[in-house]
């Protein structure tokens, strides 16, 4: 068994990586498990990172992910934020360079990396403590024991195994279908960006009503910044009868996003397999080929129909699907729909999200809210608390009703939380504690300040 560390992260996603980093810059000696081949999840997978920046253009992140994105653009791999002008600003990058960034950055902190490593049980003192974590490799299997674990998963593993309350989707039973990202390099933007100008009707623009633009209004406003962060409309006359005829499959969008401007490089949105279950990896792994479809049949649309991808070429296609919707916690406190709605503040705040309500259906289904007045909201302590003494959670799982986790579900509210509970965990194993309500969150909010996350003075 290994018990010389003082936090065990388990997911190296979006949340667990920052988690990571946080408790090892802490002074915490961190080890970092997970399933996946490499470390950072979403980060490195080629997505924008939404919910950095309001609607208003408001940094809602810093800290840590500062950091990296400082390092990202000494490396030429940052693009930076980029307004959609449908309804949010997501902070564009290159997947290949932040994976060097990554890497060097959990080198330098001292994060023991357990990758391509599961979890397969959790132990626990029948009191709500969790004493071990069994983990099973290639190499067999090894416990890790630490005073307290940090569940970035996605999908409340940890807490579903030591046996916490969770749950998943709502009265409706649905779940968010899976996606499949990839990208093409080779995109002319110019002649993109000119048919984003003339066929404003082919865009989803102009939703939120902070922009304050009409569709036309936001479109030459797009055209202007010269980067195609834009949604191609399935209620547009393109996609839509792309979609009647048989040559796209059903979806909302064809979202594309900057991942390189050297290389000409766009990363897409546009797959979608409704029914999985992501908790159930047979189910996910019965997806693959229909993505796979997804992304042959996306790719023939574009170079046909789309102005600029002609001579586009596939570049990459994201090493797993993006899951959506799992298990939540129940935790000591809820977020909820009307909070993300309001753009509510509070004082227990310790992350922040700005993301619309954002629910996905089958085909071409999609529910968007946006937050109120371009703000942004305050995700509580007693979110990411679960029934538990000596265990946190980040990112997707945290305690939310099921329209609040399809807005803090991205990756900017993951990473902010994952700083948080990275923090907090060095802190707790260095005092020696006994429940994590113990910490006092007035005290964790005074350092998360110093270290540079934004937790207060944002609309």
């Amino acid at each position: 068994m290994e018990n010389n560390h003082d936090v065990i992260v388990v997911g190296a996603g979006a949340a667990g990586t920052i988690a990571a980093l946080s408790a090892a810059r802490a002074g915490a000696r961190v080890a970092l498990v997970d399933a996946a081949p490499f470390p950072g999840g979403e980060l490195v997978c080629g997505l924008p990172l939404d919910s950095c920046v309001n609607a208003r253009g408001e940094w809602i992140q810093g800290g840590i992910l500062k950091d990296l994105f400082d390092r990202l653009e000494a490396i030429g791999g940052y693009v930076g934020p980029v307004f959609d002008w449908r309804t949010m600003y997501a902070v564009c990058v290159d997947p290949e360079l932040f994976k060097l960034v990554i890497i060097d950055a959990l080198a330098e902190a001292g994060v023991s990396l357990h990758l391509q490593t599961m979890v397969d049980q959790v132990h626990t003192d029948g009191a709500g403590r969790v004493t071990a974590v069994d983990t099973v490799t290639r190499g067999g299997h090894l416990r890790l024991s630490a005073p307290i674990v940090l569940d970035c998963s996605g999908h409340a593993d940890v807490v579903d195994k030591a046996g916490a309350a969770t749950e998943i989707s709502d009265d409706s039973g649905l779940l968010q279908p899976i996606s499949l990202t990839y990208r093409l390099t080779g995109v002319d933007f110019g002649p993109y960006m000119e048919f984003v100008r003339d066929n404003p009707g082919e865009f989803l623009l102009a939703e939120n009503p902070v922009i304050g633009l009409t569709p036309a209004e936001a479109a030459l406003k797009s055209y202007e910044i010269g980067l195609p962060h834009l949604a191609l409309s399935c209620d547009g006359p393109l996609l839509g009868g792309a979609i009647d005829s048989g040559e796209m499959y059903p979806c909302t969008f064809v979202f594309t996003w900057p991942t390189s401007v050297a290389r000409g490089e766009v990363g897409l949105n546009t797959t979608r397999v409704a029914g999985v279950d992501g908790t159930d990896q047979a189910q996910v792994n019965a997806a693959w080929p229909e993505l796979v479809g997804q992304v042959k049949t996306g790719m023939a649309f574009c170079r046909s129909n789309l102005p600029g991808f002609a001579r586009a070429e596939l570049s990459a296609v994201a090493p797993r699907p993006g899951i959506r919707e799992t298990r939540r916690i129940v935790g000591d406190d809820r977020l909820t729909d009307a909070d993300v709605i309001a753009g509510r503040k509070r004082d227990d705040g310790i992350a922040k999200g700005s993301h619309h309500v954002d629910i996905h259906g089958a085909g071409t289904e999609q529910l968007r809210i946006p937050v109120g007045n371009g703000g942004s909201y305050d995700i509580g302590w007693g979110t990411v608390l679960p029934q538990l003494s000596n265990v946190l959670v980040a990112g997707r799982c945290l305690s939310s009703e099921r329209g609040a986790n399809g807005s803090a579900r991205v990756m900017g509210s993951c990473v902010g939380m994952g700083q948080t509970v990275g923090l907090a965990a060095a802190r707790y194993a260095e005092r020696g504690l006994s429940d994590v309500r113990e910490l006092d969150v007035v005290e964790l909010r005074q350092e998360l300040r110093a270290l540079g996350a934004v937790l207060d003075g944002t609309a």
